[in-house]
């Protein structure tokens, strides 16, 4: 454990990047807080999903709460940004807790048309009350103050980027805490046998409870930084294609990982960009055939390209065979 939890050197890569993307792309800087706050959701669905094996149509429930939370706080009490993030993270999660334990029972089929449902559920709630979410038209007559009372946004996206990379940091840093501790290990343990975990005194319903928690916390905040970065939130943020899409992202990035949501998000995001550039009408029909190549024939996925453990396996299997 102590041998998986060492930093690698592609992770290093990946934020020196992320910091040299602030300085040789400043035109790009509204498209990569994109990729971060996406990176960020994909992260929070890998963490049920990829570790604890829990497919979720309904992701996007905890995303919209968290957008509307700090559209809300803005609004309504304090512009600053870190405290409208920590009041989403809250509302979310409590809104995960109360939804885990309609996941404790059933089969794969049934959590996932539940989740679906709760998702659905809360679109609909939101579209209802208008008076406080503002319905179709959207929230809106906020605005976000400096982050800390120091940082104002600017309208180049430079500082929401900034902020946005420091949260997708610090929030994989805690996901990869999570990751190699005894309680990563149990997440594991309940997603390859649920049964057999229980047998070794692995309590599965109180590590989905948390897990799920914890998950619903993550996607309220990359909810809330898409509302802080844009000074707005409306009813998409909760629409069907918002769960959809951060499958999608996961899928081409690879589950279980930690960074394979981050290096979907990056190949998502480019792929819809350019695609839509050059096939405006028909963009989505070659994301939808790159998603059953993936699945077919891409069993490595993009991030088991960067495992260290796999080239090594190689090596050593090349090196007996000799």
């Amino acid at each position: 454990m102590a041998r998986r939890s060492r930093i690698r050197l592609f992770e290093v890569a990946v934020w020196a990047a992320a910091v040299l993307a602030y300085f040789l792309l400043p035109s790009k800087m509204l498209v990569l807080t994109e990729i971060a706050i996406l990176g960020l959701f994909a992260q929070s669905l890998d963490l049920v999903l990829g570790f604890a094996g829990i497919i979720s149509l309904g992701h996007a429930a905890f995303f919209g709460i968290g957008a509307y939370t700090a559209g809300l706080m803005a609004l309504h009490a304090v512009a600053e940004p870190v405290l409208g993030l920590l009041a989403a993270a809250l509302v979310s999660a409590l809104a995960g807790f109360l939804s885990s334990f309609l996941l404790l029972r059933g089969s794969d089929l049934t959590r996932l048309m539940t989740t679906l449902g709760v998702g659905m559920m809360i679109a609909e709630a939101a579209n209802k009350m208008a008076w406080l979410t503002g319905g179709a038209d959207g929230l809106t007559g906020f605005s976000t103050g400096p982050v800390l009372g120091l940082f104002a946004f600017d309208l180049w996206g430079k500082t929401g980027y900034v902020y946005s990379v420091v949260v997708l940091f610090l929030a994989v840093m805690v996901c990869r805490r999570i990751a190699y501790s005894p309680f990563g290990l149990s997440l594991r343990a309940i997603k390859d046998n649920s049964l057999r975990a229980g047998m070794i005194a692995v309590p599965a319903t109180r590590r989905i409870v948390i897990v799920y928690t914890l998950a619903a916390g993550l996607a309220g905040i990359a909810g809330a930084l898409l509302t802080q970065t844009t000074s707005f939130t409306s009813l998409d943020v909760l629409a069907f294609h918002r769960s959809a899409d951060v499958l999608l992202v996961l899928v081409i990035g690879g589950t279980g990982y930690l960074y394979g949501g981050i290096f979907g998000a990056i190949a998502f995001t480019l792929l819809r960009d350019s695609l839509s550039i050059a096939t405006p009408q028909y963009w989505m029909f070659w994301i939808g055939l790159l998603l059953v190549v993936l699945v077919l024939f891409g069993r490595d996925r993009l991030a088991r390209i960067f495992e260290p453990d796999r080239w090594r396996r190689r090596l050593r299997g090349k090196g007996d065979a000799a």
